[in-house]
């Protein structure tokens, strides 16, 4: 199976003084299709991996092959294209819209996609009641609950098909109840074939996936969290 995600020495050093490696010669492939969590404590590189994988910063050195494409090597413009197509976000905050409902804030997403307008207003729909939303198209987040404002977050980050979901600390914000709820659609969306990244410290949201990684001062590991992490 080729991969989705293809990282290949990694760094990224932020000026001093001193200097700062946040990623050190990080290694790591994602085949399509794969559930993989990334565990660390707070300070390991968890953001930083993340905003590198999500084309919101350039690695300082290394090669990022998403879909087989070197996207270190593309321009700004390019690169904004590539994350609007393939790539999508879920954060622990939502970022919905306040004054738009949650069908609004799904068709914000289709202004990246090339489908026919008329088309786009359905295909939201659909997605909504993927997620269980199909009965609060017309709600504003404010009448939603933690848990379904995340599912229209969710929502939003997958009416596009994108080549990986990528998720940071998704279920921070959430009570445990409604957080297993949040980890349930996710699960049902890669069991769909969806490829999901998900960044947490943890452990019980990283049971989700099939494969976890830990990140420690800047370095992956392929393997299970050291005791106290």
């Amino acid at each position: 199976m080729s991969a989705a995600i293809a990282l290949r020495g990694i760094a990224r050093v932020f000026p001093g003084p001193p200097p700062v490696e946040a990623l050190r010669g990080v290694d790591l492939t994602v085949p399509r299709g794969e559930y993989l969590a990334v565990m660390g404590p707070s300070g390991a590189g968890k953001s930083t991996l993340m905003n590198v994988l999500g084309l919101l910063d350039r690695p300082t050195t290394g090669v990022y092959e998403l879909d087989g494409v070197d996207v270190a090597a593309l321009g700004e413009a390019e690169r904004s294209a590539v994350r609007g197509r393939r790539i999508g976000f879920v954060f622990q905050h939502f970022h919905l819209l306040p004054h738009r409902s949650a069908l609004e804030n799904v068709m914000v997403a289709q202004l990246y996609n090339r489908s026919p307008r008329g088309e786009r207003a359905g295909r939201c729909r659909r997605v909504l009641e993927l997620v269980g939303l199909g009965h609060r198209l017309h709600a504003l987040p404010a009448t939603l609950s933690g848990g379904e404002r995340q599912r229209a977050a969710i929502a939003r980050a997958i009416v596009n098909e994108p080549s990986i979901l990528l998720c940071d600390e998704p279920t921070g914000n959430l009570d445990s109840d409604t957080a297993k709820a949040v980890l349930g659609v996710l699960e049902e969306i890669h069991a769909a074939g969806q490829t999901v990244v998900v960044i947490t410290h943890d452990p019980e949201v990283a049971a989700g996936a099939g494969r976890t990684v830990v990140i420690r001062d800047g370095l992956l590991y392929d393997d299970t969290p050291a005791e106290g992490t």
